[in-house]
């Protein structure tokens, strides 16, 4: 994404100049967002988002993504996924152990149920209010665990009327939430959230691959998410066994829903297997394996 074109520009010119090797790993392209639809600089996008040369290979994260590329520049790449240290798996603990819990006020006997992502449109936090406004809980709670960032607030007002609306009480972490604990005085991480949590919601319209989506098999979650493109083609046909909506809840989801956090057993043989899948399709061992033979095709 064109967030920075002096940069942009610059890096191409010295790759161009210096032919230094370098491996291109693009997250998102400008003509995935409808901002950059309409501007005044395509010929700037043309040169540099993304550049092209002989000594660059470049990586993108999905396969529309890399047929995309190919079609509209003529740049042959790589697809490798996002992926997480499945290796090393997670300390977990039991909701006992939970302080983030008592933190935010959530009672023993209610669900903490975790919506990963910043408060932005495509990420569609509708749905997950809807969801547990279905879910007839005695205090129906939504934690999300970012703020909306750069992209302004309305969508954040819109969301807050809503689960006013459907009587969900909405609480926001993201002032307990660092990158690191302790860091920017911040006691928590995400990993914390995910650790907590009884439920993730996951209802997105777009997602250029999905972190979220793997951070909740990582941390042996259950997880509603919608069948949004890139999970279609290059997620859903490995096989995870999570609950998926068609962009909205129905009966059968809420039913299922249920029936996972009500059912330890089955609940744990669901976590279990995603974590396994995760292990072998999205570790860090999959895209090193992928990066070592992009870096011998530089070294030539």
């Amino acid at each position: 994404i064109p967030m920075n074109i002096p940069l942009g520009l610059a890096i191409t010119e010295v790759i161009n100049e210096t032919a230094i090797p370098t491996i291109a790993h693009h997250h998102d392209f400008y003509w995935e967002r409808d901002r950059y639809l309409v501007n005044a600089g395509q010929d700037y996008l043309n040169m540099a988002f993304p550049a092209d040369h002989p000594s660059i290979r470049h990586v993108v994260i999905n396969s529309i993504a890399s047929k995309e590329l190919s079609y509209r520049t003529g740049i042959s790449n790589t697809i490798i996924p996002n992926v997480l240290d499945f290796e090393q798996e997670p300390d977990l603990i039991d909701k006992e152990h939970c302080k983030l819990r008592k933190v935010i006020g959530l009672k023993d006997n209610e669900y903490f149920i975790l919506q990963p992502t910043r408060i932005v449109p495509r990420k569609w936090i509708e749905r997950s209010i809807e969801i547990v406004n279905y879910m007839n809980l005695k205090n129906p709670t939504l934690i999300i665990s970012h703020s909306s960032g750069d992209e302004g607030n309305e969508y954040y007002q819109k969301i807050v009327e809503y689960a006013e609306k459907l009587n969900v009480r909405l609480i926001l972490i993201d002032h307990l939430i660092g990158d690191h604990k302790h860091s920017s005085g911040k006691e928590y991480t995400i990993g914390d959230a995910y650790q907590c949590a009884d439920l993730v919601t996951y209802p997105s319209g777009y997602e250029g691959f999905g972190n979220a989506f793997l951070e909740a098999i990582y941390y042996q979650k259950p997880i509603v998410v919608n069948r949004y493109s890139i999970y279609k083609v290059d997620i859903e046909p490995k096989g995870f066994d999570v609950i998926t909506i068609d962009g909205f809840a129905t009966k059968k989801c809420i039913a299922k829903i249920k029936r996972i956090l009500n059912n330890e057993e089955l609940r744990e043989k669901m976590v279990k297997r995603n974590f396994e899948l995760g292990k072998r399709y999205f570790s860090y061992e999959v895209a090193e394996q992928k990066l070592l033979y992009l870096i011998s095709t530089l070294e030539k």
